[in-house]
């Protein structure tokens, strides 16, 4: 049951934080967050070794709507990915939020917005992990409307009417997108008379038969509401303009892990409630996996394009997601199975990116891509990083996203949906080339300036350990699992067996 400790003790953790008037302290207040956040990574770990599926009952929210929470093999991988991340972008923050100084010093106000920071933070986190370990469609959209409301002040945190805008209109695509998965409730509970998750679906072949019309348009309603989380075309314009404006370290695990909601979300309502057998090649289908083609398409042209760095990560993340996306449309096992190991690769690699581009705003203030020729020679070990990791994202062996893109490529070679076999292999290799198109050109001229750069007053001022450690940690993650996929890929192959 130590799952259920996970998910709570860092929501207390935070609206403790939140309630209380002031912490003087600011020693004392990274002291009760980097707590929470250690203290949550151990319970989370200790779910992946505990014997058997746990479940727990918080309450009902009717005599058929329990408030259920299960932990199963796809909760755990999600919940161990996300932990990570927000324990090393926590550890960053602490010394990226000095950005709140005034004067050399840190004002009431400052203060206060960055404790309100930290509670929300915490806050989110437990909420993450609620809906990672969901045991049922009530629980899983209750706790996703909540991770709404609760990150949206991660998007506000500096204030400034761009931000507010931001807050807004993540705020509207959101609610938009929840509402449309809440019309496929009503349906599933009425035909497939449960909302309880159950690998293979819920929908029995007499409901298929007698009402698949609807069930099918519910179907897709609820991939393109849950969907909106994730980006995928056409509700994904939220992304690219929240994530830019939030804090470095808070654009991580936007971008790496609360994004995936929608990924766990669409995973729990096609393999878990629908079914492969109700669904594979339908209209639905199709319509699935042209969007998500699409948008993969869509965000490498996007990223290529963007000048300012945040935000053409923030267009990358578009993109990426919608491998996951594909990959999960196909619907055969090795497809996948390169879905979910992109899920872990990419929020590796993503939060390492963002983490890199905070480093570089917090130590020169530069945030477009041309204005850091001659970066990597002032900050060598974190520019190194942001390559490893860039490689990563391209799908260079030896990293995880090599092999998470080798298993999602393979699966669409081998995919049953005629045209699919071909099209979605060709759009992956010409993503993965925009790819190296919008980050290696950062570390070219980070690393080779050029005659005319300025090499005498060259000063090298890596960030503090608090930013780079991190950043290794994340990193290393990345190339491990490229190194050693055999014990993580056996770990997904049998959830696979298992839901398809």
């Amino acid at each position: 049951m130590y799952f259920v400790f996970s998910i709570f003790f860092p929501i207390l953790a935070g609206i403790y934080l939140l309630v209380r008037k002031e912490v003087k302290d600011r020693r004392n207040l990274l002291i009760t967050v980097a707590g929470a956040l250690a203290v949550t990574a151990v319970l989370v770990v200790l779910t992946f070794f505990q014997s058997g599926p746990g479940m727990f009952t918080l309450f009902n929210l009717t005599d058929r709507l329990p408030l259920l929470f299960k932990a199963d093999e796809v909760s755990v991988i999600f919940s161990i990915m996300a932990v990570l991340v927000f324990l090393c972008a926590g550890v960053f923050s602490f010394e990226y939020m000095k950005h709140e100084k005034t004067d050399g010093t840190m004002s009431k106000e400052s203060h206060m917005k960055e404790k309100r920071y930290y509670g929300f933070y915490l806050v989110v986190l437990g909420v993450v992990i609620a809906l990672c370990f969901a045991g049922n469609l009530i629980t899983f959209y209750l706790f996703f409307e909540i991770l709404t409301l609760s990150s949206m002040p991660l998007v506000l945190h500096n204030g400034s009417r761009e931000a507010v805008m931001a807050g807004l209109k993540y705020l509207f695509y959101s609610l938009s997108g929840a509402y449309m998965s809440l019309f496929g409730l009503y349906f599933i509970e009425r035909y497939g008379n449960t909302l309880t998750f159950s690998e293979g679906g819920v929908i029995s072949a007499q409901a298929a038969s007698s009402h698949g019309g609807i069930l099918l348009l519910t179907a897709m309603l609820m991939l393109v509401g849950f969907g909106v989380k994730a980006g995928m075309f056409p509700m994904h314009a939220w992304l690219t303009t929240a994530h830019p404006v939030a804090p470095a370290p808070a654009s991580a695990i936007l971008s790496a892990v609360i994004v995936k909601a929608g990924v766990l979300a669409i995973v729990r309502v096609v393999y878990y409630i629908f079914g492969v057998s109700f669904l594979k090649e339908t209209w639905v289908q199709t319509v699935w996996m042209v969007l998500s083609l699409l948008t993969i398409f869509m965000g490498s042209m996007l990223a290529y394009r963007e000048p300012v760095l945040k935000k053409r990560l923030a267009y990358s993340t578009v993109s990426q997601l919608s491998y996951i996306l594909f990959g999960l449309s196909v619907m055969n096992a090795g497809a996948v199975t390169g879905s979910l190991l992109h899920v872990l690769c990419h929020g590796f690699i993503k939060a390492a990116l963002f983490l890199c581009a905070g480093a570089v705003i917090y130590m020169t203030g530069k945030t477009k891509v041309e204005e850091l020729r001659g970066i990597g020679k002032e900050m060598p070990l974190l520019m190194w990083c942001y390559t490893i990791a860039s490689l990563g994202l391209i799908g260079i062996p030896p990293t995880g996203g090599f092999i998470s893109k080798w298993y999602l490529a393979e699966g669409a070679l081998s995919s049953s949906m005629a045209g699919f076999n071909w099209i979605g292999p060709v759009i992956l290799l010409v993503s993965a080339l925009l790819t190296a198109g919008y980050l290696l050109p950062v570390t070219i001229y980070g690393f080779f300036p050029g005659a005319d750069f300025d090499y005498e007053n060259l000063r090298k001022k890596e960030p503090s350990r608090l930013m780079t450690i991190p950043v290794l940690v994340l990193t290393a993650i990345s190339v491990l699992i490229g190194l050693f996929p055999e014990g993580v890929i056996d770990y997904l192959s049998r959830i696979v067996v298992k839901i398809m």
